[in-house]
Order: structure tokens, then sequence, then C-alpha cells
């Protein structure tokens, strides 16, 4: 595999990334981009996984820091809009690589927000021939309050109208603890006692605006999954308390065909990268495979 640390920009800002090659390659080849999950950097070991099969499989793959996260440029917020628009910036980008065929650009989006952006940007971006949704967000209100009590979850509410008041006179937000029991991600048992991204959780912003909750919480992958045009793969958790299962499914069920939903049990969130790599990997390189494919002719035909 070839790494290259590369730059472009995103609505003016600029974004560093890493663009995963094959050593060998014949001509231009099917490119994939991913934007991180939640709280994620492009440095994740957990992606590197499934990139290094989709390499070795012959695709090209480019993995980015949103703006204003780790190596890249902007202001910490946690604004999925902003993200989204990351990622679109990002296959602009990878159009302009000569190793890569513009005609088969896909998305993999990994970690609630990840899996969720890869949604949205899928469908509003007819660039994208297929894309892959690890354990994806279908509903930022319903996430963001599953992770509460009930009257945590009102506290949240109040805290964010007193917030709007505040940007109105200060023009700035309150700052909160991006994780954390007082933070926008509240970290379940496993979370708490797993290092499995102990390799990117001290480079995060340890704090991020309290309007991040707001953008979240008005944030809807499943109200425009069924815009998606090409095949769609959806893979979760089953019992899934950090993403639970039921938002992947939901988008499975919205989503237009084809489309395939895989369920990972016996497992848990973050022990599931590494116990079902071999099982899922596989399937997700088949996945592109299958559907990242260009046919010179587009017959219509009435009889």
């Amino acid at each position: 595999m070839i790494e290259e640390n590369v730059t472009f920009y995103s609505e003016g800002e600029k974004i560093a990334g890493i663009l995963r090659l094959p050593e060998k390659m014949k001509g231009p080849a099917p490119g994939i981009v991913q934007g991180p999950g939640f709280l994620g950097l492009k440095g994740g070991k957990l992606y590197k996984q499934y990139h290094d099969l989709l390499v070795d499989a012959g695709f090209v793959v480019l993995v980015f820091d949103y703006r204003g996260f780790g190596d890249s440029e902007g202001d910490s917020v946690l604004y999925p809009e902003r993200q989204i628009e990351d990622i679109r910036n990002a296959i602009s980008y990878i159009e302009t690589r000569d190793e890569v065929d513009n005609n088969r650009i896909g998305l993999f989006g990994s970690g609630g927000t990840g899996g969720g952006n890869a949604v949205v940007a899928a469908a509003r971006d007819k660039r994208v021939k297929c894309m892959v949704a690890n354990n994806a967000v279908a509903d930022g209100a319903e996430w963001i309050r599953g992770m509460r009590r009930e009257y945590e979850w009102l506290g949240l509410l109040d805290a964010l109208e007193g917030d709007r008041r505040q940007r109105a006179l200060t023009g700035k937000s309150k700052m909160v603890p991006s994780r954390g029991l007082e933070g926008l991600q509240i970290p379940t048992p496993e979370r708490m006692t797993t290092n499995v991204k102990s390799d990117v959780d001290t480079k995060i912003p340890q704090e991020l605006p309290l309007s991040c909750a707001e953008a979240i919480i008005e944030y809807c992958p499943e109200d425009v999954v069924d815009q998606i045009d090409g095949g769609v793969l959806f893979i979760c958790v089953e019992n899934d308390d950090t993403t639970p299962e039921r938002q992947t499914i939901r988008l499975y069920e919205k989503a237009s065909s084809p489309k395939k939903l895989i369920i990972q049990r016996g497992t848990s969130h973050y022990a599931a990268y590494g116990k079902y790599i071999n099982l899922i990997g596989p399937q997700i390189v088949e996945w592109f495979e299958t559907h990242l494919k260009f046919e010179g002719l587009k017959i219509i035909e009435e009889i």
C-alpha cells in the first residue's frame, strides 16, 4: 500500500487527508471516500483495517479530518451539515486524481454521525454510485435523547434554549465537554473501559460548543435515505447501546433497492470491529466491487 498525505479545501479551509493507493495499478481505479465517525480522526486504526482490505482489492481510499478536527483548519465544531459539505468537497478532490475513475466513486461511513453523514452526502450528491454505512445514526434527536435519562434530556433542551439567547446577545455558544456526563457524548460502560480508540482520543477537541448538540438534534438522515441512487449496505450491532441498531434498521427499511443489512450478533459496539472484521471486511469489498461498475451503454427501451 502507498500512503500519501494530501490537502484540499472545503469552503475555503484546508483539509488534511490520507490517500491510500494500491502499489500496482493498471489504470484508474474506483475511489472510496470516508469522513470519520463521531469524534473520529483520519488516523484511526479502526478505519485502517477496512482500508487495508479495500486497497488490496484495488480501490483507492481517501480519509480525512473534518474542518476543526485533527490536522484540518477551522473552528472546532461538530455540525453534521458542515461535515457533509466536507465529504462532498473530498469527492471533488478525489475526482482530480488521475488514479481514480470518476465514474466509480463510493462512500464509506462508520460510527454514529460517520454513517449518517455518508447517507446524507450520498442522497444529495449523484456522483456517489454506492455506499456503505456502519453503525449509522438515522435520527439525531432520538440518538441524543437515548443517551440520557428523561430529566437529563429535558435539562439539555432548557440549556439549548438559554444558549440560543446567549448566542443572540454575545455571538458565542457555551463550551461543554466533548464527552462525559456533561458532554455531547455520554459514554456507555463499554466506552469507559475500552481503549480501542486510544490512538485518537487525546487528539480530538476536549470541548465543543453546546450549539453542536442542537445541530445533531436537527439532523435526520432517515428523511433522505430513499433518495440515494445505487446500492446501499448497512451494518449494525445487535443490542448496541452506543448507536442502537434500530436506527440502522430504519435506514435500511426506508432505503431504495438494491440494499442489504448485516446485523452483528453476540458482540458489542466496539468489540465488533475486531471480532467480525474478517467476516464484515470481505462483505464491504464485495459490495463495492458489485455496485461500483460503470457500463458504457445506458439502454432505455420500450416495446
